[in-house]
């Protein structure tokens, strides 16, 4: 009994060591995946969870225990203050980085000065810096140009100004941006080879970094801004278009375009370019709308050449062309039929002169090496050997053509043998101008031909039909017109919405007015400092609205000027009053008038001396407020009167 009570416990010893045994290596199968130098510790560890549920000794399954636990709530990795600071950070910054500002601070609501600033985040880039020429009202003013305060404040963001075509309405105001800000210059061969020549005469050359950019080259400034050149077509060479890329999207900037079938240098809008954009996406286009109130299509500028052919052909009479200086694509056509016909070319006016000069040098114009004659040597040659070509086709007051036609042109003088050809049509507000100036030379006897008997001219600007062909290409999320007066744009974005775009989708800027846009939305959120500056002579921004009006008052009623001598101790009279009269009426032609002024002058002096009036000041502003109301009711004009006294 003993004998097997023993064996039997043996036994019993023997199945509890195998058992053992086979637990140990069971746990270490289930511990596959775990580090086999601390096994211990991880039984431990699960030994503990075991409590709650058994035999889960992997990392795996004590995490199912915790989700049971916690009834299935997802799990969350706890995070420090410092880590949800920097992830509250990341996800403004991302908020922020999907916003673009658009900011147009000239172009909008005028024709001329136009001026865009894009914004992206802490970088800037600036399309085009032009000028407009001073309205009717604007007395002695040059130029205006565009109030660029928000670019000075801003000027460590700027990464650089882009170019899109050489005209003075996107040019013209460079060097006086330049004389702020010296910002990198990014523009087209011909449009950066007339900017150097503003440069040179500014002295700003030597301190400007000015950068040629070809059609189709891409270009990056700063780390947001991608920016790709496509060629257009208007009339100048090297125009663009600019597909500017940020993260936000991508902005297609049309500039001055129209679309020519058959353009003087060979060179087709990059039609396919822009639909490969639009098939990848636009967020917003923004147009030109110069035409927008015009239907169907601009015709080519081809045709003009085929009119001044049938003009040139039996012409005996010297030919004088205006046109603008810019369109370098009109010169282009005088010099072929020029060409064609035998003739040699003069050139008239400053800007005429310097366009030609430029274009040649860069090979704009293509022309046999002896074509042009210098000006003075005009009387060399018959009328039927020459063509002049001129600046004034606006009949500018002082623009050569209405020099000669006045008869007040140093070197040209017109006679019935000339054919004048005014290759332009007129500016809205130019009208009486150009008649005065078609006037002036009928009289003459010249024979004139303009744009009522002629198709003498066309426009470099795009009507609704070709408006319609961008729009197609480019697809864009949202419409953007530009360059324009207030009823242009809105006739844009009428065939805009006859393109399919949705009204809620257009966006009608105003200088100054911030927009925001991303894909998401676009809103209006400020503004900033926009208008204009004016340009007197070498004064910019010294002249205005309180100058103007003055000059306005001194240009419709004259001036009035009363000096007299008084003593300084006593307030008497010495001497005067005198009475000077400029702009109101003639003196000599109105004594009795002045006799009577130089009364109330005495009379209202004596009234301050008896109520012991010593101040000079009251004195003068009592006299000037009397006299004008005696003035005015004598004569109903209101002139500027200004009083003058002199101590004794």
């Amino acid at each position: 009994m003993t004998e097997e009570n023993n064996k039997n416990k043996k036994g019993r010893g023997r199945e509890k060591g195998v058992s053992n045994i086979n637990e140990k290596e069971n746990l270490k199968e289930s511990l596959k995946g775990k580090s086999d130098k601390k096994p211990q510790k991880d039984i431990r560890k699960n030994t503990k969870v075991a409590s709650k549920r058994a035999n889960n000794q992997n990392k795996k399954d004590i995490d199912n225990i915790k989700e049971e636990k916690t009834e299935k709530r997802p799990y969350k990795r706890r995070t420090t203050k410092k880590q949800e600071e920097a992830k509250t950070t990341r996800q403004n910054n991302v908020f922020k980085k999907s916003k673009l500002k658009i900011i147009p601070l000239g172009g909008l609501h005028e024709i001329g000065k136009n001026i865009t600033v894009f914004e992206y985040e802490n970088e800037i880039i600036v399309v085009d810096c032009g000028l407009s020429f001073p309205e009717d009202d604007m007395l002695g003013i040059d130029l205006v140009i565009p109030d660029i305060t928000y670019l000075e404040k801003n000027v460590d963001k700027i990464k650089g100004l882009l170019i899109t075509h050489g005209h003075e309405d996107h040019i013209g105001a460079v060097p006086y941006l330049l004389k702020k800000i010296n910002i990198p210059i990014y523009a087209p061969r011909l449009a950066a080879g007339l900017i150097r020549n503003k440069l040179e005469e500014h002295k700003l050359l030597r301190s400007t970094k000015l950068i040629e950019v070809m059609q189709g080259q891409t270009i990056k400034l700063g780390k947001n801004f991608k920016v790709e050149f496509i060629r257009s077509s208007h009339s100048i060479p090297d125009s663009v278009m600019l597909a500017i890329t940020t993260p936000a999207g991508t902005i297609l900037h049309t500039g001055d375009f129209k679309v020519d079938y058959t353009p003087i240098d060979g060179k087709l809008m990059d039609f396919g370019r822009i639909a490969e954009l639009g098939n990848k996406g636009i967020l917003a286009l923004m147009s030109d709308s110069t035409n927008s109130e015009r239907k169907g299509f601009t015709m080519s500028e081809s045709s003009v050449g085929e009119v001044f052919d049938k003009l040139f052909l039996h012409c005996t009479k010297r030919i004088v062309v205006a046109t603008f200086a810019s369109n370098v694509h009109r010169v282009q056509q005088i010099v072929n039929s020029a060409v064609k016909y035998n003739r040699k070319i003069a050139v008239c006016g400053r800007s005429m002169i310097n366009m030609i000069e430029t274009a040649r040098e860069l090979g704009y114009i293509e022309c046999p090496e002896n074509l042009f004659i210098d000006i003075d040597m005009i009387n060399q040659y018959t009328d039927e050997q020459l063509v002049i070509i001129t600046t004034g086709s606006q009949g500018e007051p002082m623009s050569a053509l209405t020099r000669m036609a006045s008869g007040e042109h140093r070197k040209v003088k017109i006679t019935p043998n000339d054919l004048v050809i005014i290759s332009a049509t007129p500016i809205p507000g130019n009208e009486k101008f150009v008649s005065k100036v078609i006037d002036d030379l009928m009289q003459i006897g010249a024979e004139v031909v303009y744009s009522s008997l002629y198709d003498i001219h066309v426009s470099g600007h795009a009507c609704q039909e070709e408006q319609k062909l961008i729009l197609a290409l480019a697809k864009p999320q949202y419409f953007i017109p530009v360059h324009g007066e207030y009823r242009q744009l809105i006739a844009h974005s009428e065939t805009a919405q006859s393109m399919g775009i949705d009204k809620d989708n257009i966006l009608m800027l105003t200088n100054g007015r911030v927009l925001e846009i991303n894909e998401d939305g676009a809103e209006f959120t400020s503004t900033v400092t926009s208008g204009r500056v004016l340009v007197d002579g070498l004064g910019v921004g010294d002249v205005g609205n309180i100058v103007l009006r003055d000059r306005q008052h001194l240009s419709q009623d004259g001036l009035i000027v009363i000096v007299l001598t008084m003593n300084s101790q006593t307030g008497e009279v010495v001497a005067g009053p005198d009475i000077i009269s400029r702009g109101f009426v003639y003196v000599r032609e109105s004594e009795n008038l002045m006799d009577d002024v130089k009364s109330v002058v005495r009379h209202e002096i004596k009234k301050c001396e008896e109520r012991g009036i010593k101040d000079w000041a009251t004195i003068k502003s009592t006299t000037r407020e009397n006299l004008r109301d005696y003035i005015f009711t004598k004569t109903k004009r209101n002139p500027m009167i200004i009083p003058i006294i002199m101590e004794v």
